[in-house]
């Protein structure tokens, strides 16, 4: 029986111990790579980690990772000796083809070419296919120098750890298509809930970008009579989108922000299909982008002031009419004692030449010519004095319950027997059962029959006029309506501005709406104006109903 020598023995046992801790070494390799994918919840932090430790431990000259994975894309990790690399030597065209005709399910190796990986110097590829749930999603491409280097232990160790990589691949991939759709769906709530506070404010409010293209457009620019619809705005030019407005003025206006970057507050005003006008106050606000302060938006926020600016303009005119009634309440009656006397004297010269005292003059019939105007200018005078002293004297008197319906009759009787005007045809729509005002019902008589001769002035070659009663809410309504020639847009603040007139001189004082406005202002309610050059004008004069318990 033959026993081994010593020296055979000691070989035999130092080859049975560097093989145990080769294997140890293995195992130890294995263990540490599946703790350390244990807790990296990542796609591409498993490629990294993976393709790291493959090329360290196997002494390979490059691994990659490569994976196409359901609502992520494809996740590649590239290593090589020296580190990981951004843009190597992987060949991306060809694994993707290559994963698009069903590759083996185990590993296989390219000898002598280089299928997947180029400029690495390596000899033979070492391909382990990522199989997720028995489908293939990828592989493991391992390159060595020199074919001898891919042993079975290092086929074993990179079959081993892309197992371990194709369960955390699998696991990360849920959690990060979970975590993105948990991101996109709390994006969403956000967006909505930032819609939804811009469709809340109380404004008109876009956003455009750099090249002029619509970005958001609140609920409060989509309404009215210059609204237009979201879908119709989002993603177009904002040129085409406000077409009505003046090109020039809008694109210098964006221009003049984005270069700028200065906040800017524009009045402007707009004319309703019906011919009310609305009074805005538009704000263009940059938006600076957190890198380089560059403005990348405009933010176009417009606010409706018309209230506010009808409020001041009723504050100026109220503090104006107060002033004129005051100064014509001192003024008339020192001019209507000298117009008289002016007056009563011309009279007592023309009665004179009526009695002959100025035959044997060749100037008699001059003077009784030039009198005869002395005598109607003063007359003329008289009146615009009177006019004054009624203008200074506008308070409501002994107000009562009363029908407007009644009262716009009685006003529409009136203007037909003037005979004032050719071709005007008068309409009257009363509502019934209209609620009561508390008027005093000659004054308010008064305003219609002025609002109504200014109609039929406004038209020279016929046309319809037409009183309206109506109740609305809280309120009773009385319109004048005519077909006339309109009010121009300049003009529209000054008409209740006393003496403002655009009547020829001699044909008006300019005191009829201010007339107007006082009585109304006086009964606590309120006159306004529509017009439409070419088309007609519309005065409405809102009064309060009386109220049950009302005296």
């Amino acid at each position: 029986m033959l026993t081994p020598s010593s020296s055979q023995t000691d070989a035999s046992n130092t080859g049975l111990a560097s093989a145990s801790d080769e294997s140890f070494n293995d195992l130890k390799f294995i263990s540490e790579l599946g703790r350390s994918l244990l807790f990296t919840v990542h796609p591409k932090k498993v490629a990294t980690r993976v393709a790291a430790a493959i090329l360290d431990r196997v002494d390979a000259v490059a691994c990659a990772f490569v994976a196409e994975l359901s609502g992520i894309g494809l996740v590649t990790s590239e290593h090589r000796r020296g580190g990981e690399v951004d843009d190597g030597s992987l060949r991306r065209e060809k694994v993707e083809k290559w994963l698009r005709f069903m590759p083996p399910q185990i590993g296989y190796s390219e000898q002598d070419a280089q299928e997947f990986m180029l400029g690495t110097g390596h000899s033979v590829e070492y391909i382990s296919p990522l199989c997720i749930n028995g489908v293939t999603r990828g592989a493991i491409v391992t390159a060595f120098e020199n074919a001898a280097d891919l042993d079975e232990r290092r086929t074993r160790l990179i079959e081993a750890a892309t197992q371990l990589a194709a369960m955390s691949v699998n696991l990360s991939a849920h959690y990060e298509v979970a975590l993105l759709d948990s991101i996109n769906e709390a994006r969403e709530e956000h967006r909505k809930f930032t819609e939804s506070i811009l469709d809340a404010l109380p404004v008109s409010l876009y956003v455009v970008d750099r090249d002029y293209r619509i970005v958001t457009w609140n609920r409060h620019r989509e309404v009215g009579d210059q609204g237009i619809p979201r879908d119709i705005a989002i993603g177009r030019n904002v040129f085409e989108v406000l077409e009505k407005y003046p090109q020039g003025r809008v694109r210098e206006e964006f221009e003049r922000a984005f270069r700028t970057g200065r906040i800017e507050r524009i009045e402007q005003q707009t004319v309703a299909d019906d011919g009310s006008t609305r009074h805005w106050m538009v704000s263009k606000v940059p938006m600076r982008s957190h890198d380089n302060g560059e403005v990348t938006h405009v933010i176009t926020v417009g606010e409706d002031v018309t209230m506010r600016v009808e409020a001041i303009h009723a504050v100026n005119r109220a503090e104006k009419l107060a002033a004129v009634g005051r100064l014509a309440a001192g003024v008339v009656h020192e001019i209507n004692n000298p117009l008289a006397t002016i007056a009563a004297c011309a009279e007592a010269l023309e009665q004179r030449i009526d009695e002959g005292a100025f035959e044997m003059s060749d100037s008699a019939d001059d003077l009784s010519e030039y009198l005869g105007l002395i005598k109607s200018e003063a007359f003329r005078c008289k009146t615009i004095t009177t006019d004054l002293l009624d203008f200074s004297r506008i308070r409501a008197g002994d107000r009562t319950p009363m029908d407007a319906g009644d009262i716009v009759r009685s006003a529409a009787n009136l203007i037909s027997h003037q005979k004032r005007g050719e071709g005007i045809e008068l309409h009257t729509a009363i509502e019934p059962g209209l609620p009561a005002v508390s008027v005093d019902g000659g004054q308010i008589q008064q305003a219609v029959i002025a609002l109504a001769t200014n109609a039929i002035d406004a038209m020279p070659e016929g046309g319809r006029l037409t009183f309206r009663t109506y109740a609305k809410g809280s309120r009773v309504f009385i319109e004048v309506e005519d077909t006339g020639a309109g009010i121009s847009q300049e003009n529209m603040s000054k008409i209740f501005e006393p003496f403002f007139t655009t009547k020829e001189v001699g044909k008006g004082t300019g005191l009829g709406l201010a007339v107007c406005y006082g009585i109304v202002s006086e009964h606590g309610g309120r006159i306004t104006v529509r017009s439409t050059v070419g088309k007609g004008t519309t005065f409405s004069i809102f009064l309060p109903a009386t109220r049950p318990g009302d005296e």
